[in-house]
C-alpha cells in the first residue's frame, strides 16, 4: 500500500508517498480501506512538530479517517466486512489502517465517506464543551469565535440544536456567510471596532451566555468581558498564536468562569460518556438534525498542499483528503 511519511519534521516538503507493505488485523482489530482523512489545524501543526508533544519518526500524518472494513481480527463480533466505519488512528494518510474495533464506530447511510472524516473530533469536542462544561441550555446564547473553521461551524450546528441563539464571529464576508449557512442567528466581523458593542446590542445589552474560544487569539479578553453574569468562557484551543492571559479580577467582577475543555482527556477519563456523545451525534445525522459540511476536499497526491492549507486558517469546515474510491 502507499502511505505519506517523513523522517524530518522541519518542512511540509519532506514528506513523501512511499510504499510499505499491506497491514493486516491482529487480534481484536479491523482492517479499514481509507477512503478519506480528516486534517486540522492540529494535524497540520503535529507534521512539522510544532504540537504539544513532538511526534517520533517516520511520522504518517493524520489522525480521523473513514472506510470500509476489509477484514477482521479473531475475536472481532460486532463489526463486519463491507461496514462504513470512521475511527481515529496515528496515521490516515495511508491507503489502509488498522484499528481496534472497540475504537471503531459504524457512520449512518446518508453520511458520506467525506462528512465522516471530519466529524468525530470536532463533534465530539463541540457537545462535550457546550453540555458538560459549559452546562449550555436552551434559549441562551452562544458566542461562537473562529465560526468558519472545522470546530467552529459544529459548535454553530450543536449549538442550534441544544436550543441556543448563536452569535458567529468571522474574519472575512465569505466565512460569515458560511457561518449563516450552517445557522448562526447572527454574524459578527472579528476585526470589528466596535466589538463589544455589537455583541451588546445583540444581546440586549447584556451579553452572551457562553463564549466557544478556539482561537483565544486578540478577541479572548474582550469576548470574556462581554459575558453576561454567570457566563462561561469555554478555552477550546489556541489557533490564535501565543496563548493569553486574563486578569484574575475579571471572573469575580463577571461572576463568570473559565472553563477548559480538553477532548483527547475526555475520552481517556470518560470513555463511556465520550461515546455516548459520538452515538447521540450520528444519531442527529440519521435524523437530518446535523449536516456536516465538507470542507476543501484535496486528492491523495496533494496531500502537502492539504496540510498547508489547513495550517493557513482560511479554510470553510475541515480539510479533507481523498484517499481512495470505496
Amino acid at each position: 500500500m502507499k502511505r505519506v511519511e517523513t523522517h524530518d519534521l522541519d518542512s511540509i516538503s519532506n514528506y513523501k508517498m512511499v510504499d510499505v507493505p499491506d497491514p493486516a488485523p491482529g487480534a481484536g482489530e479491523v482492517l479499514i480501506k481509507v477512503a478519506s482523512c480528516g486534517i486540522g489545524y492540529v494535524d497540520a501543526l503535529e507534521s512539522l512538530g510544532k504540537y504539544q508533544v513532538r511526534p517520533p519518526v517516520p511520522h504518517v500524518p493524520g489522525q480521523e479517517i473513514s472506510g470500509e472494513v476489509v477484514g477482521i481480527g479473531e475475536g472481532v463480533a460486532d463489526l463486519q466486512v463491507g461496514d462504513r466505519v470512521i475511527t481515529q488512528i496515528h496515521g490516515g494518510f495511508a491507503e489502509l489502517a488498522t484499528a481496534s474495533a472497540t475504537k471503531v464506530t459504524r457512520i449512518p447511510a446518508g453520511m458520506d465517506f467525506a462528512q465522516a472524516a471530519g466529524f468525530k473530533i470536532n463533534y465530539v469536542t463541540v457537545l462535550h464543551a457546550l453540555r458538560d462544561r459549559g452546562n449550555l441550555q436552551p434559549g441562551e446564547t452562544v458566542l461562537v469565535i473562529g465560526a468558519a473553521g472545522g470546530v467552529g461551524s459544529a459548535a454553530i450546528q450543536v449549538a442550534k440544536c441544544l436550543g441556543a441563539r448563536v452569535i458567529a464571529v468571522a474574519s472575512s464576508a465569505e466565512k460569515r456567510a458560511f457561518a449563516t449557512q450552517m445557522g448562526a442567528d447572527h454574524v459578527i466581523d472579528s476585526a470589528a471596532e466596535n466589538f463589544r458593542e455589537l455583541i451588546k446590542e445583540l444581546c440586549d445589552q447584556k451579553g452572551p451566555n457562553v463564549v466557544f474560544d478556539p482561537v483565544c487569539g486578540p478577541l479572548f479578553e474582550p469576548a470574556f468581558r462581554s459575558l453576561t453574569w454567570g457566563g462561561r468562557h469555554l478555552v477550546v484551543g489556541f489557533a490564535g498564536g501565543p496563548i493569553p492571559a486574563l486578569r484574575a479580577n475579571l471572573p469575580l467582577l463577571k461572576g463568570a468562569s473559565l472553563v477548559g475543555v480538553d477532548v483527547r482527556q475526555f475520552g481517556i477519563f470518560e470513555p463511556d460518556k465520550s461515546e455516548q456523545h459520538l452515538q447521540q451525534l450520528l444519531g442527529w445525522v440519521a435524523q437530518g438534525k446535523l449536516k456536516p459540511p465538507i470542507g476543501k476536499v484535496f486528492g491523495f497526491g496533494e496531500y502537502a498542499q492539504a496540510l498547508e492549507y489547513a495550517l493557513s486558517g482560511k479554510g470553510l469546515g475541515k480539510t479533507i483528503i481523498q484517499v481512495s474510491a470505496v
